[in-house]
């Protein structure tokens, strides 16, 4: 039976609990099993350095672990894919999906604006693949017979910019196409759905929701998962069972934080836009009929991010992040709170000024991850804030 999401969010990966005799999800922190049986063990062994999801004998914490297998099967079942392949971190993940995707050809595609180290770690060529930053009707013409790969995120980090991943896909033909989903979470929108091949997450940030694990997911078909599964083996990769256990602790919870932060944001934005300290208010389909229709058929909310730009260029974003109170002026995202940052000094400085100018990344940009709390108590500080930013601006315009 196809549960809701959020039943899922709830009841997947908890599969064998009764057999167990648990109701809450058991931690392993073994880092070796015993192996009585040697022909058991070498069987177990190879199957698992081999890519297998599971063996008679986990081994080694490195090959196997039941608590992130049991996170791994919740994500799946949410992303509704036959596997995901939980890793230490997003970046973590991202290198895998490289790697593997290396072994059938040196080039890539990407699509800016992304996560800001995303995007260095493809510019530097590191994992040994060349990486050529297109828009997405350049992306049928800029496919080479080595080119193993189309990486887009949507909604876009910082921009808040929305792109077609069917359009992408179709684009991009027999080349896989992988989709940074972060931003929405499954419970917004499904891109294996939309024919892409993988599903990233840094589950950091809305899959843990409570700002005290790091973890990466990928999900996508089982034969992928195999060559993913392979990397994280001899890299060292695996996530920790207890950051697997905290993270499955928080998916229960995900489509109602999901459902209270996007309707937050919703006023937010409206509010947002009234106020004489913001030039402009980046939030998927606002500003655009086409984007408007997009996120309608592509997603099922719009998200509870929210860019901002200031009037008073950076020194107002400053004003800002000195100003707020209950918000955090922190990187990251996702969490029961709300965090504003700001990308052009924080999360995407590692991008130079033209990048960052060409994609809309200005230096009066704050990304704001709006969280769970009252909305008024939200507006409340945002607007005070606000008008900091506006009070400090004053002097500087008086003088210039």
């Amino acid at each position: 039976m196809r549960y809701a999401p959020s039943t899922q969010c709830v009841h997947a990966g908890r599969e064998d609990f009764a057999d167990l005799g648990v109701h809450a999800p058991p931690v392993d922190l073994s880092t070796t099993y015993p192996v009585h049986d040697l022909d058991a063990g070498t069987a177990s062994f190879d199957a698992l350095v081999g890519g297998a999801a599971h063996a008679g004998n986990p081994i080694y914490a490195r090959l196997h672990n039941p608590t992130v297998a049991r996170v791994e099967q919740a994500i799946a079942r949410l992303e509704q894919a036959e596997a995901c392949v939980a890793f230490s971190s997003g970046m973590a993940g991202l290198s895998a999906l490289l790697l593997a995707v290396r072994q059938h050809g040196g080039h890539m595609l990407a699509v800016r604006p992304m996560y800001g180290t995303a995007d260095h770690l493809l510019s530097s060529g590191l994992l040994g693949i060349e990486c050529e930053f297109v828009t997405v009707d350049q992306i049928a013409s800029r496919i080479r017979p080595d080119t193993a790969l189309v990486l887009v995120e949507t909604p876009a980090n910082p921009t808040l910019a929305l792109i077609d991943i069917e359009a992408v896909v179709a684009a991009a033909g027999s080349v896989p196409v992988a989709v940074d989903s972060t931003f929405a979470t499954p419970i917004l929108q499904q891109p294996l759905a939309l024919g892409a091949r993988y599903v990233l997450h840094s589950a950091t940030k809305f899959l843990g929701g409570h700002g005290d694990v790091i973890a990466g997911v990928i999900a996508c078909a089982e034969a992928d998962a195999k060559a993913l599964r392979q990397i994280r083996a001899a890299t060292g990769a695996l996530l920790h069972p207890w950051a697997a256990y905290l993270l499955h602790r928080g998916l229960p919870t995900l489509a109602l934080r999901v459902e209270r932060a996007e309707a937050n944001a919703e006023t937010l934005v409206q509010r947002l836009l009234q106020h004489p300290a913001v030039a402009a208010v980046h939030y998927p389909g606002l500003n655009d009929p086409r984007d408007a229709a997009l996120c309608k058929r592509q997603m099922r909310g719009r998200g509870c991010l929210i860019a901002l730009e200031l009037l008073g260029g950076q020194a107002g974003a400053a004003a800002v992040m000195r100003a707020v109170q209950l918000i955090t002026p922190a990187v990251s995202l996702g969490s029961v709170d709300t965090l504003i940052q700001h990308p052009a000094g924080l999360t995407h400085r590692v991008l130079d000024a033209e990048t960052r100018e060409r994609t809309g990344i200005t230096p009066g940009m704050l990304r704001l991850s709006v969280g769970i709390e009252a909305v008024d108590d939200l507006w409340a500080d945002l607007a005070q804030a606000l008008n900091a930013a506006i009070a400090t601006e004053l002097p500087l315009k008086a003088a210039a």
